[in-house]
């Protein structure tokens, strides 16, 4: 059966108090949009039609690389009329349209499945996901027959005695029959103290057609939508301890789960360790037996099995088995490190390859550079890679020792089985085998304190 999606974007969300359209607030470093399209994309809805409106470029930019189409409403007036609004999307299908919203991020695909499995097995026109609150007030009821079917939506405030102890909620997410919503959205009208068209009323002219509505309920958290910034936490919170959840499931231990945060498209191996205080982002991978002492941010980068981490920030990288980062050590973009490399405290790597065995232990700067394996870096060593024009690149080769305080002026090349003594300023080639030395000889002048008047 073809099944197709519909996500109103289209919302200011005034109590958000922000310039960005309220869809591109992140959850778990995700927009709320797009948590909402993956989730469908996951349920094999491939057409998947977003209604936009205040910050519509934005929003367009922000889900482009998603493959969904766009339909336009100009004024906010109402959920129904975002429907008609995208009405040229839907209108000569055949099956199934599902309707969710974009600041909605905490649907899972279980019941995106089961509501439309739902729909479909009890051949109803429309069916309504709803949840079994235990305060319902100002949200619209779910009235019932005694066959279970709906007979229709209340809002709050005209709810009978009797209605007002209903605990079951309107999700506002649905699933329509195409063509039984195409014949009666024309019919909406506006006729109310708001001047919306509103889907809700959808529901009701098809009870007034003797079509069959269903209602299928699910976890009250998952319809929770975010229309402050408090909520934005809360959804977060029930986000973050979803996916912490998942991961300790699949053979993770993390400490402390309340200050870990772990992006959901994160991939962790098992038997890896996290401390309190990590923050895991994008599509970062962390394959198994790793450990990740307390207060480090990855993000899309790659940590293959037996790596130790300390305190550190790895960006877009990879860093090979059994390898130790810090603390306090900083990989920066487009850098490959080794296995059983060493890369210690206040170190930095910038877009530089580290092959293994390599050991670059403190206070040190590598940028622009290719580094053999099995070298040793002294303390205080610095890849002068920039000219004030141009990034330049350094290559050294295997099993080369750089003394400290060593300064490579880039582009310059050191080969293989070299040693560079400490302190010196390298600008030229050194060859395969040879001692490098640049710096100035020493000269004492005795006496010279006393002399110059500075003897205390």
């Amino acid at each position: 059966m073809y099944k197709c999606s519909v996500i109103l974007a289209a919302g200011k969300g005034k109590r958000m108090k922000t310039k960005l359209p309220k869809v591109l607030h992140k959850v778990c470093g995700k927009e709320l949009v797009n948590h909402v399209i993956d989730t469908l994309k996951n349920c094999d809805i491939k057409d998947i039609n977003v209604v936009i409106g205040n910050g519509a470029e934005e929003v367009k930019r922000a889900t482009e690389n998603r493959n969904v189409y766009y339909s336009l409403q100009t004024e906010q007036l109402g959920t129904g009329h975002a429907l008609i609004c995208s009405k040229d999307f839907f209108k000569d299908k055949k099956g199934i349209l599902t309707v969710f919203t974009g600041d909605a991020p905490l649907i899972t695909e279980e019941s995106v499945k089961k509501l439309m499995e739902f729909h479909v097995k009890g051949n109803y026109k429309a069916t309504i996901l709803t949840s079994l609150v235990e305060d319902a007030t100002g949200y619209g009821r779910i009235i019932r027959s005694d066959s279970g079917e709906v007979e229709k939506i209340v809002e709050h405030k005209d709810c009978s005695e009797e209605e007002l102890k209903v605990n079951e909620i309107n999700s506002g997410m649905y699933c329509f029959d195409i063509e039984e919503l195409v014949a009666n959205l024309d019919k909406l009208n506006n006729n109310n103290c708001q001047g919306e068209y509103y889907l809700t009323d959808v529901i009701e002219i098809l009870k007034n057609e003797n079509h069959k509505v269903g209602a299928i309920d699910i976890n009250a958290d998952e319809i929770k939508g975010v229309n402050s910034r408090i909520q934005l936490a809360e959804a977060e919170e029930i986000m973050r301890n979803r996916i912490n959840k998942k991961h300790m499931e699949n053979g993770v231990t993390i400490i402390d789960p309340k200050t870990t945060y772990i992006g959901n498209e994160v991939e962790i191996g098992e038997d890896t360790i996290i401390y309190p205080g990590n923050v895991i982002e994008g599509k970062t991978i962390i394959k198994g037996d790793c450990i990740l002492y307390p207060n480090s941010r990855i993000k899309d980068s790659i940590i293959e099995v037996g790596v130790t981490i300390q305190s550190s920030v790895i960006l877009e990288s990879c860093i090979g088995e059994n390898t130790t980062v810090g603390p306090f050590a900083y990989v920066r973009p487009e850098s490959q490190i080794g296995k059983n490399v060493r890369i210690g405290d206040f170190v930095e790597i910038k877009k530089s390859k580290i092959d293994d065995n390599t050991k670059v232990s403190h206070l040190t700067y590598i940028g622009d550079a290719e580094v053999g394996s099995g070298c040793n870096f002294g303390c205080g060593t610095v890849v002068v890679n920039y000219d004030g024009k141009h990034k330049n690149k350094t290559i050294i080769g295997d099993n080369s020792f750089i003394g400290c305080n060593v300064n490579l002026v880039s582009p310059v090349e050191v080969e293989d089985n070299t040693y560079i003594a400490a302190g010196s300023t390298i600008t030229k080639k050194v060859p395969s085998g040879a001692l490098a030395v640049a710096r100035a000889k020493q000269v004492n002048k005795e006496g010279w304190m006393e002399k110059s008047g500075l003897k205390k």
